[in-house]
């Protein structure tokens, strides 16, 4: 077995969305090589209704599929082809632009105001750039969760984990997407598969992604007494970024850690990046732009 170590942990930048939504983002608009398949990742976590409520208004997207899982609060959605619901907490949707998608998103808070979610970006390669765009509208209730005798649970959205199946399938990067919550101060290790690129991103508790074997935490060569306890690096709002290895550790800091395990086959082909719209060359962007401004953008089949 082989350890993947850490490459880089990562503080999300406050970030204004949509019709002015205020969020973190954890990556996007850059290091693409890094964390291929996946472009983005938006926590869109807040309390205060008027920092949401203004929601994502119609907008575009086109070579990529988007990833929104709830966990608190709601998110009302429809599209230019008539497609409408809503997600509440525990809710996943799958949405796969292909062609060209005409969309908007707009989050309630629950009783006490709160939103909190995330929308993760995955790449389509070329070959599937303008395929049909489709819905996996995916309930709480189905998306299946398993747990070991420490208190380790998982809810697996896409995927294989432990002998189970996410309800998620049929999507071109073959991703693992995890929900992961360790107890507090349980050691765990997690296979990922050598191939992939994988990233965790904490959002609750704290803890430290390296060997047990080493008493040190993630950059913490500062520190001035090698006897000092370790510092728990990945806290709230961070986003650990790994090697190449087929497992990984982690431990949990007294609160106990919960984390999303996202990881996926790198698609390897270029990108072309214009807000919403990705694909592989700048001519293909120019091309997308022209049709939204003359109407051709949606692909009647």
């Amino acid at each position: 077995m082989s350890l993947r170590p850490v490459r880089q942990i990562i503080q999300p930048k406050p970030t204004l969305e949509g019709a002015g939504v205020k969020l973190q983002r954890a990556f996007g608009f850059g290091k693409t090589k890094d964390f291929d398949p996946f472009l983005l990742l938006d926590d869109f976590r807040n309390e205060n209704p008027a920092d949401y409520l203004a929601g994502f208004p119609w907008h575009p997207h086109r070579g990529i599929e988007t990833i929104t899982y709830v966990l608190a609060g709601s998110v009302e959605h429809g599209d230019s082809l008539g497609n409408k619901g809503k997600m509440t907490a525990g809710d996943v949707q799958w949405m796969t632009a292909g062609s060209g998608i005409l969309h908007q998103e707009m989050p309630k808070g629950d009783q006490h105001g709160r939103m909190h979610g995330f929308q993760l970006w995955s790449n389509l390669p070329s070959s599937l750039k303008m395929t049909d765009p489709r819905y996996q509208d995916i309930p709480s209730s189905a998306i299946p969760e398993v747990a070991d005798d420490d208190g380790t649970r998982v809810r697996i959205i896409c995927g294989e984990f432990w002998g189970k199946r996410g309800p998620v399938e049929g999507v071109a990067a073959d991703p693992n997407y995890l929900d992961v919550s360790v107890a507090p101060n349980q050691r765990k290790r997690l296979k990922v598969e050598t191939t992939r690129n994988a990233f965790a991103y904490v959002f609750a508790g704290s803890g430290t992604f390296r060997d047990a074997s080493d008493p040190r935490s993630v950059l913490t060569e500062q520190t001035a007494s090698p006897h000092a306890p370790a510092r728990y690096d990945a806290t709230n709002h961070s986003l650990v970024l790994f090697d190449r290895g087929d497992e990984l550790t982690v431990q949990a800091g007294p609160e106990g850690i919960r984390f999303l395990l996202v990881s996926g086959k790198p698609i390897e082909e270029p990108v072309a990046w214009y807000g919403p719209i990705v694909m592989n060359t700048q001519e293909q962007l120019r091309e997308a732009v022209a049709e939204l401004q003359s109407g051709a953008f949606i692909k009647h089949r």
